[in-house]
């Protein structure tokens, strides 16, 4: 008897769900890829700029 409640209350619970339009998913996956992008190349110059610095103090 208890799968078949909780299997009730699970039916019911994702019936209460919002789930996102079509349009607010594709503009939020932009808005992620885009952020991924910034912090990819923030990263990329940050560290290029470190081992310019330590090759610089190391006299590499």
């Amino acid at each position: 008897m208890k799968p078949i409640k909780f299997l009730n209350e699970v039916k019911s619970e994702t019936k209460k769900v919002t789930w996102p339009t079509r349009k607010e998913t594709i503009i939020s996956t932009i808005m992620v890829l885009v952020m991924v992008i910034i912090i990819s190349l923030f990263l990329y110059f940050a560290d290029q700029i470190i081992a310019w610095l330590v090759s610089l103090i190391l006299g590499l």
